[in-house]
Formats: C-alpha cells, structure tokens, sequence
C-alpha cells in the first residue's frame, strides 16, 4: 500500500514511513494510557497532582510509559512492515505477540508499577508521620520522633525487600518461568544459610529484640562495649555509632555486651565541684543554687531543664579540695549544654563571692630540732 503511495521515491522511503508511524503512534497511545493511569491514581488518592502523592508517582509513571511505548513500538513494528511491502523474516507471530502484549505484558507492567507505587507510598507515610509526630517539643514527642524514625527505617527496608521479590516471582510467572524449582533452592539455601551462618541468625535475633524492646533508637547517644557516640542507624543486623571526633564504628547485634543508653527519657548533668577546705560549704551551697535559678531563668536553656538544681552534699575529701556533687535534671542530649553553661556561670559566680577553686599544691613542713633549726630552706640546702 505505500509502495505505491510513495511510487518513484528511493526504496526505503516507504519502510522509514512506516516505521516513523509505528514509534509515533507508539508514543501517542503510551503518553495517552500513562496520563490517564496518572489521573485515576491522583482521583483515587484524593490528592491534586502538585501535592505530595505527585512526587511518590513521577518515577513508576516514567517506568511505565517507557516500558508500553517499547512493548508497543514493537507490536506496530510488524503491520507497519508489512503495509510498507517489507515482510518481516524474525520468526515472530504477530498475532501470538500481540497476545502476549495485551495478557502478560500489560500485567508485568502493572506489577512493577503497583511494587514500586506501594514501597513509595509506604515511603511516604512513613516520613510524614515522623514530620508530624517531629513538630512536638515535650520530652515525650522528642522520644516518639526517636522511635519512630528508628522504626520507620526497619518497615521502609523490609516492605521494599517483601515486595521486591513478591514483584520479582510474578514477573517470572508471567514469563512462564518455573519458580517451584527457584523457591525449593532458595528453602534449601536458606536451611544451609541458618545452620552455617549462626552469627547472622544471632544478631539478626538480637536486632529484632532490641528494637522490640525500644533499648535504643536512631538519634540516643549510647555507649556499647566501651564506645560511645550518637546512633546513627539501626538494623536487624547492626548498629551504627559515629563518635564526637566524627569516627563511625559499626557493632553486630549479637556482639554488644554492654549497652548504656545515656539518653532514655530524661538525662542528667551531674557536677563534682572543688572548693578550697577554708571555704564555707554552705556559702558555696547558696552561690550554686543561685546560680542554677539564673540558669533555669535563661530564655534558651530553661526548656532544656526539667528540675532545679538537685544538690546531693559533699561527696569527698579529697588531697586539695572539698568536693560538692550536684546535679541537673535535663532533656535528652541537653546535658551537655547545661554542664557547660552552668560551670561557666558558676566560675564567674565562684570569683565574685572570693571562693577559691584550688589546685593540686603540697605543703612541706619543715622541723625546727637538730643543727639547722631556725635557718631558712635555702640555707639548709646549700650547708647540706
């Protein structure tokens, strides 16, 4: 038919025409279905398509027009050859192609797209339920964002592994595939993997209880083994710490033996504070106490301290100082702030009042008996 449509032009004239027709049509009908998918996913969400479900469907919606204008340019392939007089010699049935476009094709399509939608949604939800829940500032909403971020991260992780490979089985199905023998290798393999790998099991085991139990969560500041630093992910398999000097060290779940989680509910900022033996000890309990109401006054600090300053007594003799225990009652991850700032009040308070903060100093005494009594030390030192 186009032969003689275009009769007296150059012999690839006609086949160009029709395969030009093909991928333009091709394209027409895929952004055609793929808006119109775009529209029934936004009506069905309730959302306009500037909001945020716009933004979880861009890439699967990209996917999808790609894969039908493909899976499309090459069923009008064959028509468009033959029209144009250039019978095709691939082996391939129009008709069982065209078949199988229209049954398995069209329903791999719909699962990678439904996969990918739902990990994104999931996605989604996830991370709007921890801006929401983020927007408190009492010490409970600051203890959900914890536990919900640490959460949040395991069920994103594990609903992309489920569905990845629930996606991955019914593409293979529909390419007519036999999963039996892939699911009986993958049982096997994982009966060997739990025998040989009793360390993975363990810590996997180990991870799942102590998310279970809310021991720790993203964003705590802890100390495992001997190490401390802030926890910056958690896993059914390992924790992961990065320490002040930016260090990040990774523990396996099953290897922690000792976890201090400095920051679980409420923390405090404790101080041992050295005055000299002359000084009052009830003056230095006055001038502290002072100065922890001017701290709980300060418009900064005074949402990060829970309680007045707690003072527990003096706590020791020690070889130069009497040294004084007190403590704060703070947020979690405040503590360090209000330790900082309050011994940097309290020095300033402590030299207004003349209380002395001494140093390690040694008292010599010297005896006044035998030969070199009543002689200075330096003189003692030269005649010895």
């Amino acid at each position: 038919m186009l032969n003689e449509v275009f009769a007296g032009f150059p012999g690839w004239t006609g086949p160009a025409m029709a395969v030009g027709l093909a991928v333009a049509a091709a394209w027409i009908v895929a952004r055609v279905l793929t808006r119109l998918l775009r529209l029934a996913l936004h009506r069905l969400a309730g959302e306009r398509v500037e909001g945020e479900i716009g933004e979880v469907l861009r890439v699967p919606l990209r996917v999808a027009f790609l894969t039908t204008f493909l899976l499309l340019a090459a069923v009008l392939m064959f028509p468009a050859l033959e029209l144009a007089g250039q019978p095709t010699t691939l082996g391939l049935d129009r008709e069982a192609l065209t078949r199988w476009f229209f049954g398995s094709g069209l329903r791999i399509v719909l699962i990678v797209v439904l996969s990918w939608l739902l990990v994104r949604i999931v996605g989604s939800i996830v991370s709007r339920l921890e801006r929401d829940i983020s927007r408190g500032t009492s010490p409970d909403a600051l203890e959900r964002s914890r536990r919900v971020r640490t959460l949040g991260n395991l069920i994103y992780n594990t609903v992309g592994i489920v569905f990845g490979a629930a996606a991955l089985m019914m593409v293979l199905r529909e390419l007519r595939v036999d999963i039996v023998p892939l699911l009986t290798g993958a049982g096997i393999l994982g009966l060997a993997v739990g025998f040989g790998a009793q360390s993975l099991v363990k810590d996997v085991i180990s991870g799942f209880f102590l998310i279970l139990e809310n021991q720790v969560r993203v964003g705590d500041v802890a100390n495992i083994n001997g190490t401390g630093g802030a926890v910056e992910a958690i896993t059914l398999r390992t924790i992961t710490l990065r320490d002040l000097s930016g260090t990040v060290h990774v523990f396996p779940n099953g290897s922690i033996e000792r976890l201090a989680n400095l920051t679980k509910d409420f923390s405090f900022a404790v101080f041992d504070i050295g005055v000299a033996y002359k000084e009052d000890t009830d003056q230095v309990f006055d001038v502290m106490r002072r100065v922890g109401e001017d701290l709980r006054a300060d418009p900064i600090l005074q949402t990060s301290i829970l309680e007045p300053l707690e003072l527990l007594g003096v706590e020791a003799f020690a070889d130069s100082a009497v040294v004084i225990k007190a403590r704060f009652k703070t947020l979690p991850l405040k503590q360090w702030a209000v330790a900082r700032e309050f011994r940097r009040r309290l020095k300033k308070a402590f030299d207004e009042a003349g209380i002395e903060i001494p140093f390690p100093q040694v008292s010599l005494h010297v005896c006044d008996d035998g030969p070199l009594a009543g002689r200075s030390l330096g003189e003692r030192m030269t005649d010895e």
